[in-house]
């Protein structure tokens, strides 16, 4: 669009704006008010007070303070009652593991003058000692007594976390296929017995005949007792029978490709001795008196033997 000007040509409306905008170069409310205090200075009139806008700059300020530290100490109070209740819990919890302890460590004890007071009341007998040999085979078969000599260790663990997923922050992510579960410990237990183990553990916690092995949330629970990460499985038995038969066995090369797959930590070792706990004791079920030795057939001094029914 066009204008035109005095005295020569056309001029653009563009450069009318442009000059408009370079002459007044005081913004218009300005102006006015520049105006306005030259009229009252002109009158004598004072100008207006701005003590009531400083006060009311300093009423928010101090408000906004005033909720800033009732804020600070809420949270401060948030979290001191926090940590007095995390101390308290603490405390109760180590507290009953303390009473835990000594009531295991009474019943080990107690556990043990009773299988010595019946092993001296077995033992007094011809009887009793065959039925004890029978208790020694059927205790050492279920895991309820401790063990000893060489063996076997076999050490599983989680993949190491990968570090380099955040090189700026370095954030170490850990893959849950990264982590041992149940059924690889399984696959170590069932290589370990096929192999000619006599007795196994788990983090020190004895395996009997129905001793489970399962994973609840992120933890492995052997015997219903949660063991951590690594998991060290000891098993008792000759050597080199076990590493030959143990290294044969087809779980032992699943477990090889999982490891190689996810990164676990897999290895096995020779021990010239290995110390294995007791088993949890199992649970009676039932009992039976021992029945009474059969009377002794008298040996044969060449009579002939009565006939049927004679």
């Amino acid at each position: 669009m066009t204008t035109l000007q005095r005295g020569g040509g056309p001029r653009s409306l563009g450069a009318s704006l442009l000059d408009q905008v370079l002459a007044e170069t005081l913004d218009p409310a300005y102006a006015q008010a520049a105006r306005a205090r030259a009229e009252r200075a002109a009158a004598g009139d004072p100008p207006p007070p701005r003590r009531r806008g400083r006060l009311a700059v300093a009423a928010v300020l101090a408000v906004a303070g005033v909720l800033a530290a009732v804020t600070y100490d809420q949270a401060a109070e948030g979290a001191q009652g926090r940590e007095q209740v995390r101390a308290a819990l603490v405390g109760e919890v180590q507290a009953e593991s303390e009473v835990t302890d000594g009531l295991a460590a009474e019943l080990e004890t107690v556990r043990g003058q009773v299988s010595a007071a019946r092993d001296a009341e077995l033992a007094a007998t011809a009887v009793g000692q065959r039925a004890l040999d029978r208790v020694e085979d059927a205790e050492l078969a279920a895991g309820a007594v401790p063990v000893g000599g060489p063996g076997l260790l076999v050490t599983l663990a989680d993949a190491e976390p990968d570090a380099d997923a955040d090189p700026v922050g370095g954030t170490a992510e850990v893959d849950p296929r990264g982590q041992v579960r149940d059924g690889d410990l399984q696959l170590v237990v069932n290589a370990l017995w096929a192999a000619g183990a006599e007795a196994v553990s788990i983090n020190d916690q004895r395996l009997g005949p129905t001793t489970a092995i399962r994973f609840a949330g992120e933890a492995v629970l052997v015997d219903f007792r949660p063991v951590t990460n690594p998991y060290l499985v000891s098993a008792v038995g000759d050597p080199q029978t076990l590493r030959e038969r143990f290294l044969a066995s087809p779980e032992v090369g699943a477990l090889a490709a999982i490891s190689e797959s996810f990164g676990l930590r897999f290895e096995f070792a020779q021990e010239d001795e290995l110390s294995l706990p007791a088993g949890s004791p199992p649970e009676l079920r039932s009992a039976v008196p021992v029945s009474e030795v059969p009377p002794a057939v008298p040996a044969d001094d060449g009579a002939p033997a009565p006939a049927p029914g004679g």
